[in-house]
């Protein structure tokens, strides 16, 4: 007869997600693991496979939660402009103040620790920022179409400028002790929409 779970994948899988979040992965062992998660470590590997196999879902967990919030904000009805500006501006918020600046962003710190020599958390990267940049993309020629983008705008490639200072935002809000740094690169990348 089979055992029944004694914990919830679910809520271990947030709590794995927030642990590499916090260190990174190299940074974490399995025994940081078994003791942060509270399960043993054979319940572990039968539920979540290995340390990478586990971080890889926490990635795709991240993603899941945060790209909705995205899509949500790009994609209301009426000017399309103000929802790019807010949302640029909410990036450099976060990356500014409080414990998303200390943490960063997920998909982020995976492309800067794991991106080069990691193919499936590169794709996973990729996967993200795919769908961001056409988010944006989208939004922006909405504006266009609109009138609120210049006509001799390319919101291609204003997309994937906006996509690149995102998340350089983030790296940069991780280390820097000001917050006007991270907010005046976005405010002048906001310039070149008008």
């Amino acid at each position: 007869m089979a055992r029944t779970k004694e914990f919830d994948p679910d809520a271990a899988l947030q709590s794995a997600l927030e642990l590499f979040w916090r260190r990174g992965y190299e940074a974490t062992t399995m025994a940081d693991l078994v003791e942060h998660l509270g399960i043993g470590r054979a319940s572990m590997y039968a539920t979540f496979g290995n340390k990478r196999e586990l971080y890889l879902k926490a990635l795709d967990r991240y993603s899941e939660y945060r790209d909705p919030g995205l899509l949500r904000e790009l994609s209301q009805p009426g000017p399309a402009l103000p929802a790019v500006r807010a949302v640029v501006r909410r990036f450099a918020a976060e990356a500014s103040t409080g414990d998303l600046r200390r943490s960063g962003c997920f998909v982020t710190n995976t492309a800067a620790e794991l991106g080069a020599h990691d193919p499936a958390a590169a794709g996973r990267v990729e996967a993200s920022w795919n769908h961001i940049e056409t988010l944006l993309q989208s939004a922006l020629t909405r504006a266009q179409a609109q009138g609120e983008l210049p006509a001799d705008r390319d919101p291609r490639t204003l997309a994937r400028m906006l996509l690149v200072l995102m998340q350089g935002l983030r790296v940069v809000g991780k280390a820097s002790q000001d917050p006007g740094r991270v907010r005046d690169a976005a405010e002048q990348a906001l310039a070149l929409l008008d």
